[in-house]
């Protein structure tokens, strides 16, 4: 899976940053990257859409626990949706928090973008992590790509070719574009050999992934600490089986040698062409 870089978003679009529990979330990395932005933003609940239209609920089941008045009450599997104002650019984000629906994925969709169009969106950027073979030691790899010709040109981001089976933020995504919205794809690629949530490294390479989209500084508090700690778990794991240790050093061979002396200039060669058309659009400046 190879890494690529995004350009800014303009400034002062409003934005619809997009995560799903489920097929579509490997370590909980997408979701947990958008409820971090959710708290450190201050985000408030703005809708939410009715479960009973769009999970099954032998497959997300409700919850049953203490609510916030000691009665016990049930919570049901659901998809919220909330706005905040990021505190560098000033900019509006609708953030959208939600499970992968069971059912009615078309209506499901159009729902999300009819509250989006009130929001007056103009920008889809859907979040989600996959398992992959990747060595928990190198950074993680995050893809960030665009179904648009024109929105991958305007942001210099490799066209999405993928072909297969797909899920919601896949669908979400396509219904967007065909919307005449713009949307973007950003992709984290978990180590499958370490799956279970939280996977916290990947959610810190998303949020530099959004940071620099939206050009907005994100406060990361104690994320990188629980990064390194995670890594620092995990060098134990392959430490104490052979098998593991074994598979890590033949993905960190295969990682490096794909980024051998003569593969880190070509990327530097792209890194000066993106900035050269840069500097032609600002004119020279």
């Amino acid at each position: 899976m190879s890494e690529s870089r995004a350009g800014d978003l303009p400034f002062g679009a409003t934005v619809l940053l997009a995560a799903f529990e489920g097929w579509n979330d490997a370590g909980a990395a997408a979701t947990q990257a958008v409820a971090y932005l959710a708290e450190v933003w201050d985000a408030e609940q703005v809708d939410e859409l009715d479960p009973e239209e769009y999970h099954d609920f032998q497959v997300n089941r409700p919850v049953v626990g203490p609510g916030p008045d000691g009665h016990r009450e049930i919570t049901w599997p659901s998809t919220s949706v909330s706005l905040a104002r990021a505190r560098h650019t000033g900019r509006s984000v609708a953030l959208v928090h939600g499970i992968e629906p069971s059912m009615r994925w078309r209506r499901y969709c159009t729902e999300l973008l009819d509250i989006a169009a009130g929001l007056h969106v103009e920008w889809v950027v859907t979040i989600g992590a996959l398992l992959a073979d990747v060595p928990h030691t190198r950074p993680i790899p995050v893809t960030v790509s665009a179904d648009d010709p024109e929105v991958a040109a305007a942001l210099d981001l490799e066209r999405n070719t993928y072909e297969g089976p797909t899920g919601i933020v896949g669908v979400l995504q396509h219904e967007a574009t065909a919307r005449g919205l713009k949307a973007v794809s950003l992709w984290a690629a978990v180590p499958h050999y370490v799956a279970h949530p939280p996977s916290p490294k990947a959610t810190l390479a998303l949020l530099h992934q959004v940071e620099q989209l939206l050009g907005e500084p994100i406060p990361l508090g104690e994320l990188p600490e629980d990064a390194a700690a995670w890594q620092s778990g995990v060098d134990e794991l392959a430490e104490e089986d052979s098998e593991i240790g074994e598979y890590v050093r033949q993905l960190e061979e295969a990682k490096d040698t794909a980024e051998l002396p003569e593969a880190s200039g070509e990327a530097i060669a792209r890194e000066f062409e993106r900035y050269l058309r840069r500097r032609d659009k600002g004119g020279g400046n």
